[in-house]
């Protein structure tokens, strides 16, 4: 049995999954912040030394589950896990954000694409030399990050 609880609540301009960017690189510049309950607050000491950190959350507008769903970037249906769809067995996301400013329980980061009022699952510092991989696939992916950047979202994946 997994048994897992929101640490706090990630807060973004993003009231609707309508027009939001797809990705953290097409929302490079989109400001938000991230709000740790008692008594997690106590895990952020040292945080503030990191530029980015990872953000594990819930999906928790997505009400429905797909093992295959067609991609904001692509035309063909795809398996989900090879893709970032919300609608997973878990409804579990990821983002990479840039740490601005921790200021007691709260966080200023940068680079959000999460939909406001989003339960926080965890943090994660993001450490280069552990987590950039020099070489890499990207499966069916084909575009470019201006692309990506360019790129909102529609209501496919409610």
């Amino acid at each position: 049995m997994i048994d897992l609880h929101p640490i706090g609540t990630i807060h973004s301009p993003f009231t609707s999954i309508e027009n939001m960017p797809i990705q953290p690189a097409g929302a490079a510049e989109v400001v938000g912040s991230v709000v740790v309950y008692p008594p997690y607050d106590q895990g952020l000491a040292d945080l503030d030394g990191f530029s980015h950190v990872y953000l594990i959350y819930h999906f928790h507008a997505a009400v429905r589950t797909a093992m295959t769903v067609t991609p904001f970037m692509d035309s063909q249906p795809r398996g989900v896990f090879a893709t970032r769809s919300p609608l997973r067995p878990n409804h579990i996301g990821l983002s990479i954000v840039r740490l601005l400013q921790v200021e007691g329980n709260r966080l200023q980061i940068a680079g959000v694409d999460i939909l406001d009022g989003t339960p926080l699952l965890d943090i994660k510092p993001y450490i280069a030399p552990f987590d950039a991989v020099g070489e890499s696939r990207h499966g069916w992916f084909r575009g470019d990050v201006t692309s990506v950047r360019q790129k909102r979202s529609d209501d496919r994946f409610r």
